[in-house]
């Protein structure tokens, strides 16, 4: 059975389906919450009619007063095996170029069930960066995102079969994404429609 939303599924406080786009969200540091814009926008409101400090929209704990701070929460939750946080700072890493400690956070984080975890680790995968290049290894991170709902991920499956040949199976991956909302996967199906591997029934 296919997943019916994104692996970020709905909003813990509006229980509204995520944007599939981070930037329509934000992960809080001190509960590794995931909050859609419309929610962080109603708190904000609410803290500045009570004159209220900033805090959590979900756990209420105030905001961090220092980066320094906000990395400190971070570690809290990395230490009690968050998956999210464990993500959070797999893409911390990453993003400083410390590819072997983001694969080892990634890859703890993909262990304790992170959707995201596993599609960032079939990017590393494919890269080689952290860790040699491993076709089959890549494939395998990406199939565990795309059963967890990753669009992405599910989109790349859909692309690595149509340069193998099998389209019928590359355009199931594709619609799959499409359904969920990918853009890039709506796009690739037009150009197989284009080309007959895909009809307006499917």
């Amino acid at each position: 059975k296919q997943p019916e939303s994104s692996h970020w599924r709905d909003c813990p406080i509006c229980c509204l389906p995520l944007s599939d786009d981070p930037k329509n969200s934000s992960t809080m540091a001190c509960c590794c919450k995931v909050i859609c814009d419309g929610c962080n926008y109603a708190n904000a409101l609410r803290e500045r009619e009570k004159k209220l400090g900033h805090s959590c929209p979900f756990c209420r704990q105030p905001a961090p007063a220092s980066e320094e701070e906000a990395v400190q929460n971070l570690m809290k939750r990395v230490e009690a095996n968050d998956p999210a946080a464990l993500r959070y700072m797999g893409i911390m890493c990453h993003n400083e170029g410390n590819y072997t400690r983001a694969f080892a956070y990634l890859l703890k984080g993909a262990e304790f069930g992170d959707v995201d975890s596993h599609y960032r680790l079939s990017l590393m995968y494919h890269d080689g960066r952290g860790v040699e290049k491993d076709v089959k290894k890549e494939v395998y991170h990406l199939e565990e995102a795309a059963i967890g709902g990753h669009t992405r991920a599910r989109h790349n499956l859909g692309i690595i079969e149509e340069r193998n040949g099998r389209h019928d199976r590359g355009m199931k991956h594709l619609i799959i994404a499409a359904k969920l909302g990918d853009s890039k996967s709506v796009a690739a199906l037009k150009r197989g429609y284009r080309f007959g591997l895909v009809s307006k029934e499917d």
